[in-house]
């Protein structure tokens, strides 16, 4: 399976990249064998304004956009701007082709300075992700700076959602179904008959 870990994060060291490898680790470890590709947004930062102007990707965000779109699960991670995702991390979903992620388990995830911010996860996060047409896990794990040193309820958001996640890709085929109907469709003129 191929898991891919999309991270927003700024500044080196990054604590949204560290949520993104613990939650990483925790789905590896109940899957077994899994591919993980971390994309750090940062570094593709020019070449997502780049093809906004001029409508092309450049090589490295070509690449980034291929693995998300191959991707059997998506992990991603924005740290908390204005009370929502940050620029960049909805600037790398508005250039990607818009069915790539329909049907696709994801597992949001977001850090910030203050639980107060907690709420990015469901008016933020989930919408924009519903909207894409992704298979969002139930379980959002949002990291505040007190999480990681305080007592380790972290530690439990992470290891259920890593869960979720991993029953979701090992489950869902992320190619989009077309139900057929179990009736037959009468035209309204043969009704009039």
């Amino acid at each position: 399976m191929k898991l891919v870990v999309v991270s927003a994060g700024l500044s080196v060291p990054s604590s949204t990249r560290l949520l993104g490898d613990r939650l990483a680790a925790a789905v590896e470890r109940r899957a077994g064998d899994v591919d993980v590709q971390v994309v750090e947004l940062r570094e593709l930062a020019v070449e997502i304004a780049h093809h906004f102007t001029n409508g092309f990707p450049g090589r490295a965000l070509a690449a980034a956009l291929d693995a998300v779109a191959g991707a059997d699960g998506l992990i991603v991670v924005t740290p908390v701007f204005s009370a929502s995702y940050s620029g960049l991390f909805k600037s790398f979903f508005d250039v990607l082709d818009k069915d790539a992620l329909t049907g696709k388990p994801v597992l949001i995830a977001a850090t910030g300075g203050t639980a107060r911010h907690s709420l990015v996860m469901e008016h933020a996060l989930r919408p924009l992700f519903a909207y894409l047409r992704a298979v969002v896990v139930p379980t959002g794990v949002y990291a505040a700076s007190e999480d990681w040193g305080g007592p380790d309820g972290l530690a439990d958001r992470v290891e259920r959602a890593a869960t979720e996640l991993t029953t979701l890709m090992q489950g869902l085929t992320p190619t989009p179904r077309t139900p057929k109907p179990d009736f037959e469709v009468t035209p309204f003129a043969e009704l009039l008959k």
